[in-house]
């Protein structure tokens, strides 16, 4: 089965032009559905059932799982049997009727612009990390890039002159304004932090960490949940809550949907909609903190 995997994620490499964290993520998945057959003497996609299929979702559920892991492997897995079916490879799709667990939807952590600021006034240091960590963030906030996106920027993706970065995700590439407070740390950065990261050495990368390496998402995601601590902010804040306060705050000031959906990278334009309906929150949240006697 293995191979088919393999064979899979060259498909979604191929002709759907995945990135490779997406190819990552469906690898990671289906070899982990792939060993759990193994065990069962089941090494052929043919061989797979629905009966089977549905032994490995309960296996996930309890194992505690998370609904949303749950319902993301499952996607992955019944992305790899229409794959199969298509190839002629499986006659009958056993994934085809199995239904993902329920998930509550909770709203996404949208900080104000005074939470933002405090946020990113932590890393106030003379530390080349410090310089580092301010710029990233910065960066971060001022383009609404996704983490990953962050930490495989290169040198030749940054026009400072025009204040403009160019992402790439895949084979897919967008340009994101940015403005003059992110340009100023990133020069900083540039001129104070990043060749004494380097240490002499070279890096295409536009950030790196302590070493000169690239850095990893794990290290950015401890990073922010340190200086949101020390920010005293009492939410949990994770590497995508700069993103979606990035786009709620310029939805509240009057920017238009469709541009803010370009920035972000969105494919469907709902995506980015879904955040107008959040942008009252952080005022009502306000006037309840000011008002009320018991806040």
């Amino acid at each position: 089965m293995k191979e088919e995997i393999k064979s899979f994620i060259d498909y979604l490499e191929r002709e759907k032009h995945a990135s490779s964290n997406t190819q990552v993520s469906y690898c990671r998945d289906l070899m982990q559905m792939a060993a759990f057959f193994e065990e069962m003497g089941i090494t052929e996609p043919a061989k797979v059932t629905k009966t089977a299929l549905t032994s490995y979702m309960l296996h996930l559920e309890r194992e505690g799982r998370a609904a949303t892991t749950v319902s993301r492997m499952l996607a992955s897995v019944k992305a790899f049997f229409h794959y199969e079916i298509r190839s002629g490879r499986v006659k009958r799709d056993p994934a085809e009727l199995l239904h993902a667990p329920r998930i509550e939807k909770k709203p996404p952590v949208i900080l104000t612009v005074e939470e933002v600021n405090r946020l990113l006034s932590q890393p106030d240091g003379t530390a080349p990390k410090e310089i580092r960590d301010k710029a990233m963030l910065e960066l971060l906030y001022a383009t609404g890039i996704r983490v990953s996106e962050l930490i495989n920027l290169r040198m030749e993706d940054v026009n400072l002159a025009v204040g403009f970065i160019t992402c790439r995700d895949g084979q897919k590439e967008r340009m994101v304004p940015f403005g003059r407070v992110a340009k100023d740390a990133i020069l900083k950065y540039l001129d104070c932090g990043r060749p004494e990261l380097l240490k002499g050495g070279e890096s295409e990368l536009l950030f790196t960490n302590c070493s000169g390496g690239a850095m990893s998402r794990q290290g950015f995601w401890k990073l922010i949940k340190s200086y949101g601590r020390k920010a005293g902010i009492e939410e949990d804040i994770t590497p995508h809550t700069l993103r979606h306060s990035f786009a709620a705050h310029l939805l509240s000031n009057g920017a238009d949907v469709r541009a803010v959906q370009t920035m972000m990278g969105h494919a469907d334009l709902a995506t980015t909609q879904m955040y107008m309906s959040y942008t009252g929150i952080n005022s009502v949240r306000d006037a309840y903190r000011t008002a009320h006697p018991r806040k």
